[in-house]
């Protein structure tokens, strides 16, 4: 099993083109921390690998420069030390970069710059461009703007997100445990080397290691992440971001946290963004032989096999499909507007060109458009 798992994770590394490394608040403490974090990804680079470094740490530096010991419940003091610990991070990131001969970008996004297709693809666009010129994007959430509904959550989604965003082969979280470890009655045990599958089992190994006087997000934010990252197609890494050296060692291949192995189906791009980043704007429920041939038979959905419409929404919005049961089974683009839709539902293609014209779409949701969850 250990020479599996070190020639599982040779194979990650070699083919590692495009990185995304995560680190938390709790991992950079000070100018040192950040310049051990700076290092590895100095050494990611020379691999020959393209890294964007997903950085926490604005509220955490705005703590300590205001001398604070607790990490404040009011929305607006978070957001007033972010804003003064995103500037300070970011001259000790370009000063310790600068030692080592590369520059840095800080990008700052909330949720809504994602879930828009075309300020999705400026994201993506920036960030491509950004490598070209063998410079180090820094991704934040923008805290000082960030409300709930525009909030990722925490920034191990975020990590997740753009590597889904950026098709990067390996995403590497760096936290403060050696891993994804096994639990029984609600002790801790072994580190888990590899994840193969991540089911029902598996999520309930994350526990709760979330500390929220000075950071959010525990192994369950991590689990998230590895869903969308495994989704995607591709390996995500936790790792312990205290061990020196620890990026070295990753792509050195050995025996080091705990690696997620890729789903065996990959999403394209555009499935990856109605998947993670599209927003729903409405509902169809339909019944047991539309939701068997589009979860069984890759089929699209048609408008004679929708029960019910609920939500408004336009033409190419993302809507959730839902079986006789109620439960969200996939999602797409619809092709008519809500009103239209109510319109045709449970009416065959005939019937609908009588009703709309002859020059509208056969399927509600066209299988290129449409995703399973």
């Amino acid at each position: 099993m250990e020479h599996n798992n070190l020639a599982i994770r040779r194979e990650v590394v070699k083919q590692a083109r495009q990185v995304i490394v995560k680190a938390g608040t709790r991992l950079l403490t000070s100018q040192e921390a950040i310049a051990e974090l700076v290092e590895g990804i100095d050494a990611l680079r020379r691999h020959g690998s393209r890294v964007l470094l997903v950085s926490s740490g604005a509220v955490g530096m705005g703590m300590r420069i205001l001398g604070l010991k607790k990490r404040p419940k009011e929305l607006a003091q978070v957001q007033a030390l972010a804003a003064i610990g995103q500037s300070r991070l970011m001259s000790i990131y370009d000063e310790e970069c600068g030692r080592r001969n590369f520059k840095t970008a800080q990008l700052l996004l909330t949720a809504d710059d994602l879930r828009s297709r075309k300020r999705y693809l400026n994201v993506m666009n920036c960030i491509n461009a950004l490598w070209e010129n063998g410079v180090l994007p820094i991704v934040n959430e923008n805290d000082p703007v960030s409300v709930d509904e525009l909030k990722f959550g925490d920034n191990d989604t975020l990590a997740g997100m753009l590597a889904s965003l950026t098709d990067s082969q390996l995403t590497i979280i760096l936290t403060t445990e050696q891993g994804l470890r096994e639990r029984v009655d609600g002790v801790l045990g072994d580190r888990i080397s590899v994840v193969e599958s991540l089911d029902e089992t598996v999520k309930a190994m994350a526990g709760d290691t979330d500390n929220s006087e000075f950071s959010i997000g525990g192994m369950s934010s991590k689990l998230r992440a590895a869903e969308i990252v495994t989704a995607a197609g591709e390996y995500l890494w936790i790792a312990d971001g205290r061990v020196k050296g620890i990026l070295n060692s990753i792509m050195n291949g050995e025996d080091v946290g705990t690696v997620f192995l890729p789903r065996r189906h990959r999403l394209t791009g555009r499935k990856r963004w109605i998947t993670f980043f599209s927003r729903i704007s409405g509902v169809l429920l339909v019944d047991a032989g539309a939701a068997r041939a589009v979860k069984e038979q890759g089929k699209s959905l048609l408008p004679s096999g929708v029960k019910f419409v609920s939500g408004v929404f336009k033409r190419g919005d993302a809507v959730e499909i839902s079986g006789p049961d109620g439960v969200p089974f996939a999602r797409g683009l619809v092709n008519f507007e809500a009103s239209d839709c109510l319109k045709i539902c449970g009416r065959h293609s005939d019937e609908i060109h009588a009703i709309l014209g002859p020059n509208v779409d056969d399927e509600l949701i066209h299988r290129d458009n449409l995703t399973l969850l």
